[in-house]
């Protein structure tokens, strides 16, 4: 027999709507301060943050400046992270291969100078 969710008068229900929306705008922040650069992955890692914990890799990775959807699926593969792996949810050892792979992103400034260069040899820098 299905179970029914618990029944939820409108203060919890409203309680918990607040919980969620504080939690929605924290992960917006840290994604904000990622793109912007005043965030670092290493930073970020050593965060205590529930809304932190229950990102998801993927998305993190995408606010990183200069990472997108491709190159984020393709550290995850490198490294052996599942696509729908929140961040709470890495190992230890996962944690360094990915800061190990991120921090070797080349510089902004190294990005501009390369211009058109070609997917194929940028994928050999990273």
């Amino acid at each position: 027999m299905k179970q029914l969710p618990p029944q939820l008068d409108s203060e919890t229900r409203r309680a918990n709507g607040m919980k969620a929306v504080a939690a929605r705008r924290e992960r917006a922040d840290i994604k904000r301060r990622l793109k912007e650069g005043t965030l670092d992955l290493r930073s970020l890692l050593a965060l205590e943050s529930e809304a932190k914990d229950r990102m998801l890799v993927m998305e993190m990775l995408e606010s990183l400046p200069f990472i997108g959807e491709i190159r984020a699926k393709e550290l995850m593969e490198r490294i052996g992270i599942s696509s729908r792996r929140r961040i709470a949810g890495l190992g230890v050892k996962q944690r360094d291969r990915l800061l190990e792979l991120v921090e070797k992103n080349p510089s902004r400034k190294l990005l501009s100078t390369l211009g058109g260069v070609s997917g194929s040899i940028y994928g050999r820098l990273f």
